[in-house]
């Protein structure tokens, strides 16, 4: 066993209620540190080939990491995974708060759940002690109340609870497995795949320690970040800074702000969605994660005898994601309405992202009459309309009327549709595009292309970030042989993908540990924290490779499920240049995105036109003698 770590994972079987442990070897630990590498691992493994996602065979997979349970700051992470419910390609989803480190600390370093069980229940872990208990009085209960009767039940205010809301309750794909009521594992359908197993929530308190190797070494990555959080990371720390919500104003004035389905080139008053104005009207307090210092979580509040327009501050506040995806994606300027909808979102249990981009699609295809009041119910559709955009999320969490349709994302909405809708179908592999624009950050685009998961900006790169002589540039140069300098946003070339393929396995790796992307940590503060936990040298080198395995194995599972590099594409829409605005006349070319994804695929040591990753790639990564193991 090596540091950070307690050897046990824990099995569950829904259906038969029984559980066993595993205890791996020490060079499974070392090699996927945990998150999305254990993810990928467990599902290539564990799952038969071509199992439907809603299946009693689907496995639903809690993995922190190494560094969970450490006290280092950043680390009130975890991640959350399956085959997606929504694509149909590996799910992997993360999360804050609180609950990832009260897991680790129940002894146990992941938990794979498989089966369904009869009648609704939930998951109490309580140290050592697991048991399956009645959740029929919860079925149906929006995250808040769900999670205060299971705590009065348990008679401890301090058990952290994973849940769903209604929405994975109704199987609603998109959605999400929520955590401390407001931090969402929000992407891929997670919630529906819990929800499809009868578990309504993993409830857990734990006070076992974790072990570390050598405590000076994380003591002193957790000092440097307390002397220097506050200036690196000025944009979310309390008086200084609002947290990702301050995203949309600046993108807006670069025409980076996703409006109207990615079809307009402008918002025209981004102000009135602002974090400040936000801030102004409805601000109650700041929440955090555990042990961290920045308070980046905003907690809003409104009081109001008219339920949509009251605020609850049970379930926070919205982030620029959400913003975004209510706001301008769906041409709405009401900043009390797109935090409603958000609120609902976290009460209902559903990804705020592809809520908002299902009801954008859908007034897409409303005002370019492929749909009309006589398929929606009666509703009509039209962009910048507040009071439908609130009530459209309800209709989507409890599947009715228009709703149920909405609640099955836009891919499959599209093809209901028709062929004429597919220009507005703003999807890759079948999930929904973030609220981040790829005529403006190109290398993105790429991202989004071929990230496992479908669309994504957590596990990509901000080309935007690499534009001057900055930290991130700074930290890639770290490792590369031949340095790059700053380079445009709005290329693709051979020095933005050296960037592109270092920074991708950085954000896959930090997936895996699994800490905080909005940390001011260099390679070399994770290489040492890791090292002082688990007793064993990383390198700069070796955290990369932990992220390059991370990425592998989630290929290795999704080519074995049907995927092609056929499916590592962007719309057309997002590719070609608006004629006014901020990017007029700036596009993403078919041949320079084609040449980066093949670039991509190389630096991989994937065979540039299949995708399959090589015997060398899986050599050097040390891969092969896990595989050995699988097959």
């Amino acid at each position: 066993m090596i540091g950070g770590t307690h050897g046990k994972i824990l099995h569950v079987n829904l259906t038969s209620g029984e559980t066993r442990i595993e205890q791996p070897e020490a060079d499974f630990y070392r090699l996927l540190v945990g998150g999305r590498a254990m993810v990928a691992y467990f599902l290539l493994r564990d799952l038969p080939p071509n199992t439907h996602p809603l299946s009693p065979e689907n496995l639903l997979i809690f993995a922190p990491g190494i560094l969970q349970g450490t006290n280092l700051p950043g680390s009130g992470r975890h991640g959350v995974g399956g085959k997606s419910p929504l694509t149909g390609a590996i799910a992997s989803s993360e999360a804050g708060g609180w609950w990832g480190h009260e897991f680790k600390r129940t002894g146990f370093d992941a938990l794979v759940i498989t089966g369904k069980a009869p009648t609704p229940r939930y998951l109490w872990i309580n140290n050592a002690q697991i048991e399956l208990r009645s959740a029929e009085h919860l079925w149906g209960l929006k995250t808040s109340p769900a999670q205060k009767a299971i705590q009065a039940e348990l008679g401890d205010s301090r058990v952290r609870v994973a849940q769903i809301g209604p929405a994975g309750e109704n199987g609603v794909l998109y959605s999400a497995v929520m955590h401390d009521i407001n931090r969402a594992a929000g992407r891929n359908g997670l919630g529906a795949l819990m929800g499809s197993k009868n578990l309504k929530a993993v409830a857990v308190r734990g006070t076992t320690k974790v072990p570390v190797a050598v405590r000076n070494e994380v003591n002193n990555v957790a000092k440097w970040l307390g002397k220097n959080y506050k200036e690196l990371a000025a944009w979310a720390t309390a008086g200084i800074g609002r947290g990702t919500q301050d995203g949309l104003m600046s993108l807006s004035y670069v025409g980076g702000l996703p409006t109207n389905n990615f079809g307009e080139p402008l918002f025209e008053k981004p102000e009135l969605l602002s974090g400040e104005r936000n801030y102004e009207m409805f601000l109650k307090e700041r929440d955090t994660c555990q042990a961290c210092p920045i308070t980046c979580k905003q907690v809003f509040e409104n009081e109001s005898d008219n339920p949509y327009q009251k605020l609850d501050p049970d379930y926070g506040g919205a982030e620029y994601e959400a913003m975004a995806a209510f706001g301008p994606s769906c041409g709405v300027e009401d900043n009390l309405a797109v935090l409603k909808a958000n609120e609902l979102a976290n009460a209902y249990g559903l990804d705020a992202i592809s809520t908002g981009a299902s009801i954008a699609f859908a007034m897409d295809c409303f005002e370019n009459e492929i749909i009309s009041t006589e398929d929606t119910g009666g509703l009509a559709y039209r962009w910048g309309d507040a009071d439908l955009l609130v009530r459209s999320v309800e209709m989507i969490a409890n599947r009715q009327g228009f709703g149920d349709i909405l609640a099955d994302g836009v891919a499959r909405m599209s093809r209901r549709f028709g062929p004429q809708s597919e220009p507005f179908n703003m999807t890759v592999k079948g999930q929904e595009l973030p609220m981040h624009e790829p005529r403006l950050k190109h290398a993105m685009g790429v991202g989004y292309a071929v990230a496992p998961v479908g669309a994504d900006h957590m596990m990509n790169i901000h080309d935007t970030s690499y534009t001057g002589q900055g930290e991130s540039l700074k930290r890639v140069n770290l490792v590369l042989k031949e340095k790059v300098g700053p380079v445009s946003n709005t290329v693709l070339n051979e020095d933005k993908m050296q960037i592109f393929h270092n920074e991708l396995n950085w954000q896959h790796f930090q997936d895996c540990a699994v800490t905080c992307h909005f940390y001011p940590y260099s390679y070399e503060h994770l290489a040492q924290a890791l090292s002082g936990v688990t007793g064993i040298e990383y390198t700069l080198q070796a955290i990369l490779d932990v992220g390059a395995r991370a990425q592998t194995l989630a290929r290795l599972f999704n080519l074995r499920e049907g995927f092609t590099p056929d499916d590592d594409k962007l719309p057309k829409r997002v590719m070609k240049a608006f004629k006014s605005g901020p990017l007029a006349d700036v596009e993403i070319s078919e041949e320079a995105f084609a040449w980066a994804k093949r670039r991509y695929y190389e630096l991989m040591k994937w065979d540039p036109e299949t995708a399959v990753p090589s015997d060398t790639c899986l050599k050097e990564l040390e891969l092969d003698v896990l595989l050995d193991l699988i097959q």
